[in-house]
């Protein structure tokens, strides 16, 4: 009875006072609150707790030096075309508001890798039953118990995550205690941060964790930061959250929580304010990330049969001649490249599939020529250097879809990240005409045929073209991604220091759309879009 009146009081004066209630309350209780709710100054904003929070679109947080993405996906791939090495996966277990997910976005700060993806166990709450539904309303459903999650549903997905696979997790209401029509597609990614309460509580489960960790959180201050979190963003009234509490939360920790505490490699005891135990975390978890770079013990190797570059007649290399001069003026440079963009779809095209078809001419006989096999074709562009050959897509193929990816690189690791993904519904069913002006090391051409390999396309039915490459980013490619057609009209052998093309077009984007390239342009043109 104590304790009820004790937490009324507590919860009746933070919504009467907000923020002034810790000064006030520090004034009745003797400074106890800094004890339950100890300040830790993050700079993120507070977790929304309405819907569950699987962090699939960026930015996942922002720093004081860089904004974390976690739409990305590494693109360095083996010879088969899949991911070099499983993702490192951190398990994080503890009780009801522990401060798993504080401990967890901490972690990603400090780890300071552009492909993480952070997983809540939230997400995975069976869909309820019409009579659960009802239990539920009157805080009678027990939510904290393992029959409340789906375990097959998550091992299945954080199986494909942790192989670098995309996958479509569900989304949870809190309020309506159901999940969204709509799934959340995430990808995988270097190392992937599964947070929740029974994160532990599964064998084959725990089998899929490279590192298990328990946040150790004092009990009083669970209480206070359950009651905070369900009164304030999930609109429950206090009698339900203290009956849910003591019925279901606090037996359950004590029963299935708790005692998996002995099967963590780390325990963090404070959760987020322990930067002690976050930087020994980190610190591990860099020394298990080996560093993979592109595949460049194929690069003094003959170029790939899966290439074809346009034939180097007098007109194309006078065109070549006139786009890669310095001083030819922007127009030229619009109207030569076109012409030459022209020329090498229409060069693409000759290697779709083909089949005889017979048709009669208007004088009444038989004329035996040759129709596409094949049910669709769909060009995607990587923005923003790509974008400029649709036209040049639409002038020879009627009706043809597009689609559009942006990939830009990250300044400070160098690395590219998937920013922006449109593709049209059933692109798994057609042939692909991947389109990027120039392709220097091939890492963007990488993640975007990854990210067509994620959608079910097959990967004899990508072709990618492009204006000029280098050897170095067709070597990667067809390592990568061997059964990749590659049309190019022109190939340049060396890549310096900075990764551009030598000798090169210039950064494509900004010369055809008129910008100003930063010091540091890259012939991979992962610009933003001018729009």
């Amino acid at each position: 009875f104590c304790l009820f009146v004790f937490l009324f009081f507590f919860v009746v004066v933070f919504f009467r006072e907000g923020r002034v209630f810790e000064q006030k309350f520090s004034m009745v209780y003797s400074g106890s609150l800094d004890r339950l709710l100890p300040s830790v100054s993050t700079g993120l904003s507070p977790r929304k707790r309405t819907t569950s929070q699987c962090k699939s679109e960026p930015p996942l947080l922002r720093t004081s030096k860089r904004t974390i993405y976690t739409a990305g996906r590494p693109p360095w791939y083996n010879e088969h075309g899949t991911q070099s090495k499983d993702a490192f996966v951190i398990g994080l277990c503890g009780g009801s508001a522990s401060g798993k997910t504080t401990v967890a976005r901490k972690i990603i700060e400090a780890l300071d890798v552009p492909w993480v993806v952070l997983l809540s166990m939230d997400s995975f709450y069976k869909v309820l039953t019409p009579e659960q539904q009802i239990m539920a309303a009157s805080n009678d459903y027990n939510f904290d118990h393992p029959d409340a999650f789906d375990f097959d549903l998550l091992k299945h997905i954080l199986r494909k995550l942790k192989q670098g696979k995309s996958i479509k997790i569900p989304v949870y209401d809190f309020t309506t205690h159901g999940r969204h029509k709509d799934w959340k597609t995430i990808y995988g990614a270097s190392v992937i941060i599964f947070e929740g309460i029974m994160a532990f509580a599964d064998k084959e489960l725990l089998q899929l964790l490279d590192m298990k960790l328990f946040v150790d959180t004092d009990s009083d201050i669970r209480l206070v930061r359950r009651l905070r979190r369900d009164i304030s963003e999930r609109g429950r009234e206090i009698e339900g959250v203290i009956k849910q509490y003591n019925k279901f939360v606090k037996p359950a920790f004590e029963q299935y929580i708790e005692p998996t505490m002995r099967l963590a490699d780390i325990v963090v005891p404070r959760g987020g304010g322990n930067m002690v135990a976050i930087d020994l975390i980190v610190q591990h978890v860099h020394s298990q990330l080996e560093e993979v770079t592109l595949a460049s013990a194929h690069q003094a190797q003959p170029l790939p049969q899966t290439l074809s570059v346009l034939e180097s007649t007098p007109q194309v290399k006078g065109m070549h001649t006139i786009i890669r001069n310095k001083e030819t003026s922007r127009d030229e440079f619009i109207f030569y490249s076109k012409r030459l963009m022209r020329l090498l779809i229409e060069r693409a095209l000759s290697f779709l599939p083909s089949q005889v078809h017979v048709v009669q001419t208007p004088q009444g006989e038989d004329y035996e020529g040759r129709a596409f096999n094949g049910k669709r074709i769909t060009g995607v562009s990587i923005l923003r250097a790509g974008e400029t050959m649709e036209p040049a897509l639409r002038a020879v193929c009627k009706d043809v879809r597009i689609g559009k990816i942006l990939i830009q690189t990250n300044q400070d690791t160098g690395e590219p990240e998937l920013h922006y993904l449109r593709l049209p519904k059933d692109i798994s069913e057609d042939y692909v005409i991947l389109m990027d002006c120039t392709v220097s090391t091939g890492a963007a051409a990488m993640m975007a045929v990854r990210v067509l390999l994620d959608h079910d396309v097959q990967e004899d039915k990508i072709l990618l073209v492009s204006l000029l490459m280098a050897e170095m980013g067709i070597h990667s490619v067809a390592y990568a991604f061997p059964q990749v057609k590659i049309i190019t009209t022109a190939v340049d052998k060396k890549v310096n220091d900075l990764f551009h093309i030598i000798p090169g077009i210039g950064n494509f984007g900004d010369r055809y759309f008129g910008t100003d390239a930063p010091p540091d342009w890259s012939d991979e043109d992962l610009d933003e879009p001018s729009y």
